[in-house]
Parts: C-alpha cells; sequence; structure tokens
C-alpha cells in the first residue's frame, strides 16, 4: 500500500481515532503508545499484546519510520550533534547538551529558515520546508535511541535549532501534545521551550494553545537596530511583540515567565547604553534574559562581544532588577553552537543564490 501513516505524525487523540477505524478498541492507543515511547519498541511484530491480524494490519497501513542520520559528532564538552537526512538533499541538525542536572535537546523545526536573522548561520541556509510532526518528534526518538543505551536521558526539549516554530504552528503544536503526554515523553510544560523571532499573530494563539515554556529572539531592544538583526520586527515591531509577551503571561491558569535571548555582538548592541534600554523595556515583566556571546560562521560580518563588554552589560540589568544569565559557549569545535546550526538546506528563497551574485 502507498502512502502509508507514519505514525510517528499523529498525537494520542489522532492515535485513538486511527485504531478505531481499524475496528480496535480505545484501550489499544495506550498499549500501542506504551509500546513505542516507553519500550522503545519499532517492530509491530514484537508488540505481543497485539493479535497476529492487527499486527499484520499495521504493517501493511501504516509505518514507524525514522530518517537516518547521515553524521554523529561528539563535542570535547560533550555535546553531541546530529546531521539528520530528510531526502531531497536536505537535512537538519539537533544537538545534546549535557549538564551536571539536566540533558536538553535543542531540535529543529524547518529545513532551512525564512526569517533571514543577520547573526544566524540557518538563516543565511535560506529555507526549503516546513518539517512534519514526525520528522519533528524523530529527533527525539533518535537522541532517545542513543542515549538510553548511554545511560543518559532527555530532560529537557527546546525548539532552538533550525527554523522558526511559529511558523510551522500545526506540526510544532502536535509535537509538543506529544512531548507532554505522559504514555509519550511525559516531560513537564517547564521543560519543552518553544523560541521565536516574534511571530506576533501566532504568539497569541500559542499561548491559548499549548502551555509550554516561551523564549524570544529580541537581540535588540529598539527598532531601528532590531529591524536590521531581525528583520520580521519590520512586520511586527517590539510594541507589538511586548503586547503579545503580556499576553502570554497572563494566559492559562498557571504562573509563566519568558526568557528574552540576547547574542552579544561587539560594537552592535552591547553598550551601557543598550543594556539600560533593555531594562527599560522589560520592566515590569517576569522574565529571565539570557545573553548569548555570538558564536562566529563563515562569511559572518560580526564579532563576538568582549567578556568584560559582556560583564558591564549584565552588571547594568542586575542594576534594574532584570534577571540575568550569560550562556556559557558548546559545542564550539563541532559548529553546535547557538546560531552555528546550518545543516544542507536546498533553498527555494533564492536568498544563497543571490548572495553569491555579490
Amino acid at each position: 500500500m502507498k502512502n502509508k501513516q507514519n505514525l510517528f505524525n499523529l498525537t494520542r487523540f489522532e492515535l485513538s481515532d486511527f485504531f478505531s477505524k481499524l475496528g480496535e478498541k480505545s484501550y489499544r492507543t495506550k498499549q500501542f503508545m506504551q509500546w513505542v515511547y516507553h519500550q522503545h519498541e519499532l517492530d509491530f511484530n514484537q508488540m505481543l499484546n497485539f493479535s497476529k491480524e492487527l499486527r499484520q494490519k499495521l504493517q501493511q497501513v501504516s509505518t514507524l519510520e525514522l530518517p537516518v542520520v547521515t553524521t554523529q559528532n561528539f563535542a570535547s564538552d560533550g555535546l553531541i550533534k546530529w546531521l539528520v537526512d530528510l531526502g531531497g538533499d536536505n537535512h537538519i541538525e539537533m544537538v545534546y547538551i549535557p549538564e551536571k542536572d539536566r540533558g536538553t535537546l535543542c531540535i529543529s523545526s524547518q529545513v532551512g529558515c525564512s526569517l533571514a536573522c543577520t547573526f544566524c548561520s540557518t538563516g543565511m541556509q535560506g529555507f526549503n520546508r516546513n518539517l512534519s510532526t514526525a520528522e519533528i518528534i524523530a529527533q527525539v526518538v533518535i537522541a532517545n535511541q542513543y542515549l538510553n543505551d548511554k545511560g543518559k536521558k532527555i530532560s529537557n526539549v527546546v525548539f532552538m535549532g533550525m527554523g522558526e516554530p511559529l511558523l510551522n504552528e500545526k506540526a510544532v503544536y502536535n509535537a509538543c501534545d506529544l512531548l507532554l503526554d505522559d504514555l509519550a515523553f511525559g516531560l513537564s510544560r517547564r521543560r519543552v521551550t518553544i523560541s521565536t523571532s516574534g511571530v506576533v499573530p501566532a504568539l497569541y494563539r500559542m499561548a491559548d494553545t499549548v502551555p509550554v515554556s516561551l523564549a524570544i529572539s529580541l537581540h535588540a531592544p529598539d527598532n531601528q537596530l532590531r529591524d536590521e538583526l531581525v528583520p520580521i520586527n519590520q512586520k511586527y515591531p517590539i510594541k507589538e511583540l511586548m503586547d503579545a509577551c503580556r499576553y502570554y503571561l497572563n494566559a492559562g491558569t498557571q504562573e509563566r515567565h519568558i526568557l528574552f535571548e540576547y547574542v552579544m555582538l561587539d560594537g552592535v548592541n552591547d553598550t551601557v547604553e543598550h543594556a539600560k534600554k533593555l531594562a527599560k523595556l522589560l520592566g515590569g515583566i517576569s522574565a529571565k534574559v539570557n545573553l548569548i556571546p555570538f558564536n562566529p560562521f563563515p562569511k559572518t560580518k560580526y564579532k563576538t562581544s568582549k567578556t568584560f563588554t559582556i560583564k558591564k552589560f549584565q552588571d547594568v540589568l542586575f542594576h534594574f532588577g532584570v534577571r540575568t544569565m550569560t550562556r556559557r559557549t558548546r559545542g564550539e569545535d563541532i559548529d553546535g553552537a547557538c546560531g552555528q546550526l546550518a545543516g544542507k538546506v536546498i533553498d527555494k528563497t533564492g536568498r544563497t543564490t543571490n548572495d553569491r551574485r555579490h
């Protein structure tokens, strides 16, 4: 049968509907999810509490297909980066970041990115397409397969890899459902984070739809500079973005916070005056700022802010009562650091072709 249903695409509700259409009882959904997500069993024939007839039927109409891992690289600091082949000469990257008290998996939501943030290697690669729910979840499954054998586990998942998650809402929200579902990955809502450059209409929808943590790629405290660094700001300027952030904080019944990401670019956005503007912008918001030393990539025009400049910037934020941390750069030796993920993208935007002309 052509076009088999990849069951990694389906949430618990959708799986229930799938089994119902096969004439099966609702409890099959729970059994199936336990096999796949708890026992890590992807062979229908090994799901022994299913009848032989059901196992054969599943083989005929469905699959649990995972993309192929092209390379797996290990950084000197323990970080692991996978390059995953999605076919059509397109590849994505994902990164596992081990820490003392957690293991964070940074996953991609698109092949490339259409937003063209000027300091980001992914943005310079252009854009090809959105990932399916199955392709997003596959990244977690692939990482789990490797880490389980090593006695390690994923405690946090962040949508901070390639792509803008809020330009791929349905697949990302479905993936979040599975990440939070106790029958799947069972992560708490505070351990799943969607990072966005500021797709304002989608931010409102996310606030009401998915109870996960939010990170905002801010990188500048005013419109003039942010228009240059994060071009989507030209469509959704800072005031609109901050209004959406306030809406997110007040949506739902549980307390929420926002992480504002701010890449430190030497002589561009790292002065004391920038810090004061940022503190004023975030006044009264339940927020934390993550200062990210810029990670260079080929042909970039930017340089990393000096250590003492970052420290001075942080001190200004502390002075105004803004909770702040500086991210420790990880995985630089395998281009696995923030802003360095590039994969391999067949660009459909014409951006890379245009770049070669100049």
